[in-house]
């Protein structure tokens, strides 16, 4: 078993046992929670057997005095707990109630309804007649207790919602590392046959070949290179360098129009001078990329598509905008999240890889500022110039 394995066991035997050592104490506190309910109980009903006894004495034998038992019994009994006492009169008496209150009969009704809720009435019987019934709530000393299995198991419900979330953290965690792994092996796979490649294209450049031909070529060769300096670059720390910030932005954005079906319509609107902009120039063109393909894509390969980059103060602004479906306000901030796609065959990473690289790495923002169904979307990238 690898030592991965044994980190999981271990993790979920805590997970385990942290579980059954609060649920026995849930289930220890509901059995004292019961336990000293029973015991009040008995504590009332000893109380009505003392006032049974005094009422007999005082019926049967008027000139004995009352048994110093039975008189300990009444006044010490119920120390605490809330009592009603109403006669066959509809007359009562209050034990630890406040007296005001109860001049109101609305109130008395309210706590003989409450009372029979929390605790069963005793009835005190003499000479086979129902004389008094006692109504009787729980003491404060038993409602604090009554609260302890709430809080116990908001607790057990806090607990998971932090097992599940570092579950999920720890599961993203172990993915993030896979994906960094795979990215890195990718640009090590991919760099073997690009050497080949520039290898063909000077033997190309011997031979009788249209020179043109050749320059593309090694535009496609530069274009790989740069794609595998990105994924080589994953998981690192990029190194952010002063770059013209319309210089690296203009040659994604002519690279793509290249290659692009010509139903689209590309406009592009710069400033006439040069904006030093901390950039990592492999990682931010791949934005610009994310962002003109998704365009693109959400067209359907037909329509205009804008680039404007503006300046205000020391702020820079790198529009794109689309004439495509557009996007329903609820998922401004949703199209960023890792795994959201309305593609059939999208991965989701898009977006989320912009959002990452934009405010990550670069400590700008990138957001929704304008789209309408059917008729497009405008997305912006905002950067701190130099």
């Amino acid at each position: 078993m690898s030592f991965s394995s044994n980190r999981n066991v271990i993790r979920w035997v805590i997970i385990a046992s942290s579980f059954i050592i609060i649920s026995l104490i849930l289930w220890n506190t509901y059995s004292f929670f019961q336990k000293f309910k029973a015991e009040e109980r008995v504590k009332i009903k000893t109380w009505s057997v003392a006032q049974n006894n005094f009422l007999r004495s005082v019926y049967e034998n008027l000139d004995e005095d009352v048994d110093p038992v039975t008189t300990h019994v009444l006044t010490e009994t119920t120390t605490s707990t809330p009592m009603l006492v109403i006669d066959k009169n509809g007359d009562y008496n209050s034990i630890n109630l406040d007296e005001e209150k109860l001049k109101d009969p609305v109130y008395v009704n309210y706590l003989i309804t409450k009372f029979s809720n929390e605790n069963e009435p005793i009835e005190v019987i003499v000479k086979g007649e129902v004389y008094q019934t006692i109504y009787y709530g729980n003491s404060p000393l038993l409602k604090k207790i009554g609260f302890y299995p709430l809080a116990l198991l908001l607790i057990i419900i806090l607990f998971a919602a932090v097992v599940y979330f570092f579950y999920r953290s720890t599961k993203s965690a172990e993915q993030n590392k896979l994906w960094t792994g795979m990215a890195k092996e990718t640009a090590h796979q991919i760099g073997t046959p690009l050497s080949s490649l520039v290898g063909w294209t000077e033997i190309l450049k011997t031979e009788n070949v249209n020179p043109e031909y050749i320059t593309e070529i090694e535009k496609d060769i530069d274009r790989l290179q740069t794609i595998t300096d990105r994924f080589s670059k994953i998981g690192s720390a990029p190194t952010l360098e002063t770059l013209d910030l319309v210089e690296v932005t203009t040659s994604s954005y002519e690279y793509l129009k290249s290659r692009s079906s010509k139903l689209i319509n590309f406009e592009i609107e710069l400033p006439t001078n040069e904006i030093p902009v901390k950039l990592n120039a492999q990682l931010f063109s791949w934005t610009i990329e994310n962002l003109v393909k998704n365009a693109i894509d959400a067209m359907k390969g037909k329509g205009d598509l804008k680039l404007n980059i503006s300046q205000i103060e020391k702020q820079v602004f790198v529009n794109i905008t689309d004439t495509g479906k557009g996007i329903p306000k609820q998922l401004f901030s949703k199209i960023f999240e890792p795994g959201y796609t309305t593609k059939k065959r999208g991965w989701g990473l898009g977006l989320s890889l912009a959002k990452r690289i934009i405010e990550d790495y670069h400590k700008g923002k990138i957001k929704v500022i304008q789209s309408e169904i059917g008729k497009g979307t405008t997305i912006q990238i905002a950067l701190k110039a130099i």
